[in-house]
C-alpha cells in the first residue's frame, strides 16, 4: 500500500518498504514513518555564532546534533557526506530524546544552552526533532532549528512552539534556483514569515556566483526581509567548491562585501561568512 509523505511539499507517494526522496522517511505498514529516527551521525558542542546565530544569546555553546538526509537536492551542499545518504550509508549512534536531553543537560556547566539540530535537514527527522524539542523544552534548555525551510505549514506550526531560534538558509530569492536545488521559494518565504512570528530568526544566504550573486536578487532578498522587520540577521556567505561544483570557482570575497553593502541600506544586522 502506497503511502503519501506530509512533511514538505514533495508529498512523496510512497511504497511499501520504500522510502522518500530526502532518505529519511518510509513506508512501514502504510504508514509513513522516520526511519532514521534518534541516529545521531555528528554530535558537537558549537559556538552559538557558528549555526550562525549571532543575535541568540551570542558567547555561549550549544550541542548541536545532525542525523542524514534531506529533502532538497543542492548540488553545492557543503555537508553532502551526511544530507545525500541514508543513515544506512554512514556510522550513525542511536540516542533517544532522552539521552540526547541528557547530553545536552550534562554539558550545562561548559556553558551549554540547549541543542541545535543541524548538519543535514533535521526537519526529514520531524518527529524525533518533535519528541527531542519537548523534553529540551521542560529540561529549561533551548531548541535551536538550521534548516532548509522547505516544509508544509501544518507540521511546521505543530513544531514552532518549543523552538527558540532558528536560522533559515534562503538559497536563493528566484524559482529558477529553486528549480535548481528541487524546491519551492513560495514555501521558504512562508516559513520565514511563520518563524518571524513565533521565536528569534536568522536567515543565510550563501552566494554561488553567476547562480545567485546578481545585486538585483540582493535587493529583492533584502527588500522583502526588510518588510517582515528590519532587525532579521541575513548573512552573507561565501561559496567554496564542493560536491557537484567541485569545479566552480570559490565566490570572490568583493561580491560578498558589494552585496552585503546592499544589504544593509534595507536591514539593520547584516553579518559576512567566511570572507
Amino acid at each position: 500500500m502506497k503511502a503519501v509523505c506530509d512533511i514538505c511539499p514533495r508529498h512523496c507517494c510512497i511504497p511499501e518498504g520504500g522510502t522518500g526522496a530526502c532518505r529519511a522517511r518510509k513506508n512501514e505498514n502504510g504508514r509513513i514513518v522516520c526511519s532514521n529516527y534518534g541516529m545521531i551521525s555528528s554530535l558537537a558542542l558549537d559556538p552559538i555564532e557558528k549555526k550562525p546565530l549571532k543575535r541568540f544569546r551570542p558567547g555561549s555553546m550549544i550541542l548541536s546534533a545532525g542525523s542524514c538526509g534531506c529533502n532538497l537536492s543542492c548540488p553545492f551542499c557543503q555537508n553532502h557526506e551526511i544530507s545525500m545518504v541514508s543513515c544506512d550509508d554512514i556510522s550513525a549512534e542511536y540516542f533517544s530524546p532522552a539521552d540526547l536531553c541528557d547530553a545536552a543537560v550534562s554539558m550545562r556547566s561548559r556553558g551549554n544552552i540547549g541543542i541545535a539540530y543541524t548538519y543535514n535537514e533535521p526537519l526529514v527527522s520531524y518527529e524525533y526533532i518533535l519528541d527531542c524539542s519537548e523534553k529540551i523544552k521542560k529540561a529549561g534548555l533551548a531548541n535551536v532549528l538550521v534548516t532548509n525551510g522547505y516544509v508544509c505549514k501544518e507540521p511546521l506550526e505543530r513544531l514552532l512552539p518549543d523552538i527558540d531560534a532558528m536560522n533559515i538558509d534562503l538559497k536563493g530569492f528566484t524559482q529558477r534556483f529553486y528549480d535548481m536545488v528541487g524546491g519551492d521559494l513560495e514555501t521558504v518565504k512562508n516559513t520565514i514569515v511563520s518563524a518571524v512570528e513565533s521565536c528569534h530568526v536568522e536567515v543565510t544566504f550563501l552566494v554561488i556566483p553567476e547562480e545567485n550573486d546578481s545585486t538585483e536578487e540582493m535587493s529583492r532578498l533584502s527588500s522583502w526581509l526588510a518588510s517582515l522587520n528590519r532587525s532579521i540577521p541575513l548573512h552573507v556567505s561565501k561559496f567554496f567548491p564542493r560536491y557537484k561544483m567541485s569545479g566552480r570557482i570559490a565566490t570572490p570575497t568583493e561580491k560578498i562585501y558589494e552585496l552585503a553593502d546592499i544589504a544593509q541600506k534595507r536591514l539593520k544586522y547584516v553579518y559576512t561568512g567566511n570572507c
